[in-house]
């Protein structure tokens, strides 16, 4: 056939592509329409040269106070409410992993619920937990432990669930075959295939909760939030500076540290 008869072929991608740009820029519009713009305060020069002045110029003395809290005994108690919340929730979640497997369960109808169940935790952000758990046992580093542990289990019984689902099968059924009973095949089969995976993804779930761990403490949670919130209600912008240069080295490390962890696991 020749190139003078060949049928022109409508150019469909092209149309589909300018139909999701529209749509795009709808969305956009859409967004940008709700948000009020009021214009910045007269002050707002003065305090952002104020803020970026005390962060340039920390308040090097309250890295340690001998007679009370300081920045090191608040990044401590963030460190061990993301480290407590981390273990907590890396065990209560392995249940609910396996419940959640669809290769685990000869129904399919018990990991439908096991998923549902683990969408539901996750759906409720650290804050409001926070808030919820405030409320049932008074503020303070307790609090946030909780609401890390239960928050965090949504997320890692989610990874942990997809880490048992990739296993080989092959080792199981050849237990079961041998007479092994379930905890045997456990231990021995599904275990070892799945551990390294469950502490890179507890490792990563870490990282993430010391950085709320940071956060917690403006709402009354504990940890270094609570004397970085009442640094900025008192405008004591140098404090808020060594604070938060404080998170930011605290983070970084933590960071490095199990990254190489990871690596060497993985």
């Amino acid at each position: 056939m020749s190139s003078a008869t060949r049928p022109i072929k409508p150019k469909k991608n092209n149309m589909k592509r300018w139909l999701i740009y529209l749509s795009l820029a709808v969305i956009y519009v859409w967004a940008l329409a709700g948000v009020p713009m009021e214009g910045f305060k007269e002050t707002a020069g003065q305090i952002s040269k104020a803020i970026f002045s005390g962060i340039l110029s920390p308040d090097w003395d309250y890295v340690y106070l001998p007679e009370g809290e300081d920045l090191l005994r608040g990044l401590l108690d963030t460190l061990a409410i993301a480290i407590l919340g981390t273990f907590i929730s890396a065990f209560l979640c392995i249940p609910f992993a396996f419940w959640a497997a669809t290769n685990m369960s000869k129904s399919s109808a018990n990991p439908a619920v096991g998923k549902f169940m683990l969408s539901f935790i996750r759906t409720f952000p650290e804050l409001v937990m926070a808030l919820l758990f405030i409320k049932a046992v008074g503020p303070g580093s307790f609090a946030g432990v909780l609401a890390l542990g239960l928050h965090s289990i949504g997320m890692l019984g989610k990874l942990f669930s997809e880490e048992v689902e990739n296993i080989d099968l092959g080792p199981s059924e050849a237990l079961k075959a041998t007479g092994a009973n379930s905890i045997q095949t456990l231990w021995f089969a599904v275990f070892p295939q799945v551990l390294p995976g469950f502490i890179s993804y507890t490792l990563y779930r870490f990282e993430i909760n010391l950085r709320s761990a940071s956060v917690l403490g403006i709402i009354g949670a504990g940890g270094i939030g609570t004397p970085l919130i009442f640094a900025m209600q008192s405008r004591d912008w140098s404090r808020v500076g060594v604070i938060l240069l404080g998170i930011i080295v605290m983070v970084t490390i933590v960071d490095m540290i199990s990254g190489y962890l990871r690596k060497k696991i993985v």
